[in-house]
C-alpha cells in the first residue's frame, strides 16, 4: 500500500475511542499509582448461535449461518473478539515485546438451529504479554467466561486503584463526549459509541456503529488526504500477537514479537 501510495484502514478503530484516550492519560497521571499488570478479553458464550438476531430471523433474509467463526483460518475467539480488547490495549500500553501461552480446542461440536458444526479452530486460549518496564497483560478468548460485563475492555490494576473499562474504582470518569452515553449502563456497547466523531444524528442508532467511523476514517483518507491513526501497522501487531501466541503455545516456547507501530504522540505510561 505504500509503495503503490494506496490508503489503508483498519478495523476496530479503538484508538479513536476517547474513553481510550482518556484511559492512557489516567495511567499516565498516576491516577491508580504504579500499575502492574492488565487483563483483557473476551469469550464466545452462546452469542453467534443464539444471541444475533441475524441467526433466528435474518433481519432481511433467513438466518445467516455462523460457521465460519469456528473455522480455520481466522476463526476463533481471539480473532473475532480478542482483537478488540487487543486493540485497545496496544493503543493505551503501546506495542507488546514477546507473548506465551496456552490454546486448544475445548467446545469441539456447536449447535445452530438442526446443524452440526465442528470446531476448528482454537476456542480456548491464554496469552501472557510482556510489555515495557515489566507491566505484563493477560490476553484471553475463550470458549466461554468474561471477566468484565464491558465488552473488550481491560482491567488495569495499580499499587492505588483500579481501572475497568470507563470505571476508575467502580466509578464512572470522564472523557468528552460522556453526555451522550450518561442514560445508558457502562455495559451497552452501542451507547459507548456514540462518542466517536462520525457517529452523529441517525448513525448513533446503528448497531455496532464502530463499523462505520472505521470506513468514515478511510473515506476521510481519500477524499481529504487527512491520514488515519487507525494504521495497519497497529493491526499487523495484534495480528502478530495472536499468531505468535498460537505459536508460543505449540511450541511451548515463549515468543518474540518482531512488529510494532507508530506510538509517537501516545501519553507515557
Amino acid at each position: 500500500a505504500h509503495s503503490r501510495a494506496l490508503r489503508i484502514v483498519a478495523s476496530p478503530g479503538e484508538v479513536l475511542r476517547p474513553q481510550v484516550t482518556r484511559t492512557r492519560e489516567l495511567l499516565a497521571e498516576g491516577a491508580i499509582g504504579r500499575l502492574t499488570w492488565v487483563i483483557c478479553g473476551a469469550g464466545f458464550g452462546a452469542y453467534h448461535e443464539q444471541d444475533e438476531p441475524e441467526r433466528s430471523d435474518g433481519a432481511q433474509g433467513p438466518p445467516i449461518n455462523p460457521a465460519w467463526y469456528f473455522r480455520n483460518p481466522g476463526g476463533g475467539p481471539m480473532f473475532d473478539m480478542t482483537s478488540y480488547s487487543l486493540h485497545q490495549l496496544t493503543s493505551i500500553l503501546g506495542p507488546a515485546r514477546r507473548t506465551t501461552g496456552l490454546s486448544g480446542i475445548r467446545i469441539h461440536e456447536r449447535r445452530f438451529l438442526d446443524a452440526t458444526i465442528q470446531t476448528e479452530a482454537d476456542d480456548n486460549t491464554i496469552l501472557l504479554l510482556e510489555f515495557d518496564d515489566k507491566v505484563f497483560a493477560i490476553a484471553y478468548g475463550t470458549a466461554a467466561g468474561d471477566h468484565s460485563a464491558q465488552f473488550g475492555a481491560g482491567t488495569y490494576f495499580g499499587t492505588a486503584g483500579v481501572i475497568e473499562g470507563v470505571l476508575l474504582n467502580g466509578e464512572p470518569f470522564e472523557y468528552p463526549g460522556k453526555q451522550l452515553t450518561d442514560n445508558a449502563p457502562v455495559t451497552d456497547w452501542d451507547a459507548q459509541m456514540r462518542v466517536l466523531p462520525d457517529v452523529v444524528g441517525e448513525h448513533r442508532r446503528i448497531p455496532e456503529a464502530h463499523v462505520f467511523q472505521d470506513v468514515m476514517q478511510l473515506v476521510d483518507w481519500v477524499r481529504d488526504g487527512t491520514p488515519s491513526p487507525v494504521t495497519a501497522e497497529h493491526a499487523r501487531h495484534v495480528i502478530d500477537i495472536i499468531e505468535s501466541g498460537y505459536q508460543a503455545a505449540e511450541t511451548g516456547s515463549t515468543q518474540e514479537l518482531s512488529t510494532s507501530f507508530d506510538w509517537t504522540g501516545f501519553a507515557a505510561v
